[in-house]
């Protein structure tokens, strides 16, 4: 687990899943009409969180 913390990409999609589901849940108990930017702005960052989360840089281990 504290291993992936060290991969930039792990941290930056943790960082952005997190946001989504704020943002998510902000739109879910707003009753405001402008909650459409935030239900997009989250789907979009979820989908790009996630995407970063399971990318995986193949490290090369060498021997040395």
């Amino acid at each position: 687990m504290f291993k992936r913390l060290n991969e930039l990409n792990f941290v930056i999609g943790l960082f952005f899943t997190i946001v989504s589901l704020i943002l998510l849940a902000g739109s879910l108990f707003s009753k405001n009409l402008s909650g459409r930017i935030n239900i997009y702005t989250g789907i979009c960052f979820l989908i790009f969180g996630l995407l970063m989360i399971f990318i995986r840089k193949e490290t090369k281990k060498d021997d040395q």
